[in-house]
């Protein structure tokens, strides 16, 4: 039976620090693991994965963090406050739910959501149980993008938006190959649990160790890159649900088994009044033309990535403001920091966080749109006041 968040809820001093788990100790865990372990209100004293090498990894960062290979079982644990996620996307769903309605503030990575239908259910989860869920969308947090948003869309400054281009060239992470104690499976690596509801399939190691290559676990670039980029261009332009997505791409290089394209066009296109196109373009080979965003207005242009902006006014051939994104003392990364940070502030404040789970679903579910766009070579039309509706 789910714990209700009013027999859970407890009130936190001041200076009470907040017991975290985390589940899903892979790369991208660990990191993140270390950004909340900066963070002085912060104790990790559980960690969870199927694969118990992950398990030992984590606890040398975090020693007095107790180990498990079940997450239901982290939930079930005494004072626990709050969690973070970052287990493969077809786990997000399931776990944030059962996280949310055992009492727990929960911290998901991006993509919220492996299907589009996926989104709402979190949300409800989320408010009914009136949990802080934050996805990790870290522009959302970092001072640089807060700072153009202010000077350039609240003010007006950019004019009318009509354009917003987004890419992502070379991300080699897409690439990775299983090293060579992954080929047969580990005897402390519980595939069936990463399977979870995933189709059964025999033991695959690529599958396992760059699972973002096949559609069954993720969706590719589109959700792993492009969510962070539209979700900046949601942020900035106040508009979050598009009204039409068409896409195309295909494996056109790497033929190494994987689903996923390794080449993808996406274009969205966002309904009055101010109405805009979005578009992403991203391929694995390698280019250095690396990742960003550039915004067109009638008045001028802002190009954005996660180490500076530049604005240019109309006309301009240089820009007229460039501006270097903060960076925090003794942290690799500002950015997913100052996402945390804001977190932690809200689990204790109860303040909706900058990635509340809403915007979360509301950025994957675009870039769901232009998966499916792709997956079914076709134009897709989508409800956007039956979707602001379920929102509200």
């Amino acid at each position: 039976m789910a714990v209700t968040a009013a027999s859970y809820e407890r009130v936190m001093g001041a200076n009470e620090r907040i017991s975290l788990g985390v589940i899903g100790t892979g790369g991208r865990g660990i990191w993140v693991m270390g950004n909340f372990l900066n963070n002085p209100a912060i104790r990790v004293v559980s960690v969870c994965d199927v694969y118990g090498a992950r398990i030992d990894e984590a606890r040398e960062k975090a020693p007095e963090a107790k180990g498990f290979r079940d997450y239901r079982e982290l939930l079930g644990a005494a004072s626990l406050d709050a969690v973070f996620i970052a287990v493969p996307d077809h786990w997000h769903k399931t776990i944030a739910i059962d996280a949310l309605k055992s009492g727990k503030d929960v911290y998901v990575e991006k993509p919220l959501t492996r299907l589009i239908e996926e989104g709402m259910p979190i949300v409800k989860a989320a408010r009914e149980n009136d949990r802080v869920c934050q996805a990790g969308m870290q522009q959302r947090s970092g001072t640089h993008y807060l700072q153009a948003k202010e000077k350039y869309f609240d003010s007006g400054k950019i004019g009318t938006v009509t354009l917003a281009r987004t890419w992502w060239y070379g991300n080699s992470w897409h690439l990775r190959k299983a090293p060579e104690e992954l080929r047969t499976k580990p005897k402390d690596l519980d595939w069936d649990r990463f399977l979870g509801p995933v189709a059964w399939r025999d033991y695959d190691a690529q599958q396992y160790y760059n699972w973002r290559a096949y559609l069954a676990y993720g969706g590719g670039q589109v959700t792993d890159l492009f969510t962070h980029w539209i979700d900046v261009v949601h942020m900035f332009t106040g508009k979050e649900i598009p009204c039409s997505a068409t896409a195309m791409g295909g494996v056109y290089c790497y033929k190494d088994g994987r689903t996923a394209p390794d080449t993808i066009n996406v274009e969205l296109q966002y309904p009055g009044p101010r109405e805009f196109t979005a578009t992403f373009e991203a391929t694995l080979v390698p280019s250095i033309r690396g990742a960003g965003i550039e915004i067109c207005g009638t008045d001028g242009r802002l190009w954005i990535d996660r180490s500076r902006y530049e604005y240019y006014p109309v006309g301009a051939t240089a820009p007229s403001e460039v501006v270097q994104a903060k960076q925090l003392p003794e942290t690799r990364d500002s950015l997913t920091q100052e996402h945390v940070n804001n977190f932690v502030e809200c689990v204790k404040t109860r303040r909706r966080p900058n990635g509340d789970v809403l915007i979360g679903h509301r950025s994957a579910q675009a870039s769901h749109l232009g998966n499916i766009a792709y997956e079914q070579k076709r134009r897709i039309e989508f409800d956007v006041e039956r979707e602001e509706i379920l929102g509200a």
